[in-house]
């Protein structure tokens, strides 16, 4: 499964304007889904953490952390922008990060504190997705054949079962999905250009917000 750093490499486009909506308010913000015990979702607000090398959370005490720690799959989903309806989501597996100078970096670079119980996960990314809702916005009802929504998606091509990046396919009479593969050699991929995004400079944000904060700001349940 591929790192955030393969994706990147792979997808540039595409996987700077999910970091753009994941970091659109500075700090990384999202939903991130885990699979309880009984096999349900469960879904809590989270600080994930991008670099230039991966996709990390440092992750408290809790259920989700229980969930992870027993079963790695997970889904991250940005915070609504307040001047569109766009989204971004990534799916795929994480994994404790046992390299003590990863940890060490990125605790100090958020001013982890040592005295609160966090765990620093990385994130693989199985399958990302973005979604362009035009100015009619998200509602069904509102959508327009002049503005359709669009959607992006790609799929680590390692996983196998992957749909060649030209094909298309309807996904309303105003919408309409593309997969996106990484090229190979052999096969070049032509990519259609991505919807211009807004002009967040994630990389000018703060990298991280206070351990302390994030322990206040989550649930446990």
């Amino acid at each position: 499964m591929a790192s955030w750093s393969e994706f990147t490499a792979a997808e540039p486009d595409l996987a700077a304007a999910v970091r753009a909506l994941l970091q659109q308010y500075g700090p990384g913000m999202g939903y991130l889904a885990t699979v309880r015990a009984d096999g349900g979702p469960r879904v809590h607000p989270v600080s994930p953490v991008i670099t230039d090398k991966g996709l990390y959370c440092f992750v408290v005490d809790s259920a989700k952390r229980r969930d992870l720690e027993r079963d790695g799959r997970y889904a991250l989903h940005s915070y609504p922008p307040e001047e569109s309806d766009d989204e971004a989501y990534v799916t795929g597996r994480a994994h404790l990060v046992t390299d003590q100078a990863v940890v060490a970096e990125l605790a100090d670079a958020l001013r982890a504190s040592p005295r609160v119980d966090w765990r620093l996960f990385e994130f693989s990314i199985e399958t990302a997705m973005l979604r362009r809702h035009g100015p009619a916005g998200a509602l069904p009802l509102a959508m327009s054949l002049r503005y359709p929504p669009i959607t992006l998606k790609w799929r680590d091509p390692a996983l196998g079962l992957s749909t060649p990046a030209s094909a298309t396919a309807p996904l309303r009479e105003s919408s309409a999905t593309v997969t996106l593969t990484t090229p190979t050699r052999d096969r070049p991929t032509p990519h259609p250009p991505l919807p211009p995004i807004p002009d967040l400079n994630p990389r000018s944000a703060p990298l991280g917000i206070r351990l302390q904060d994030l322990a206040t700001a989550t649930t446990s349940s």
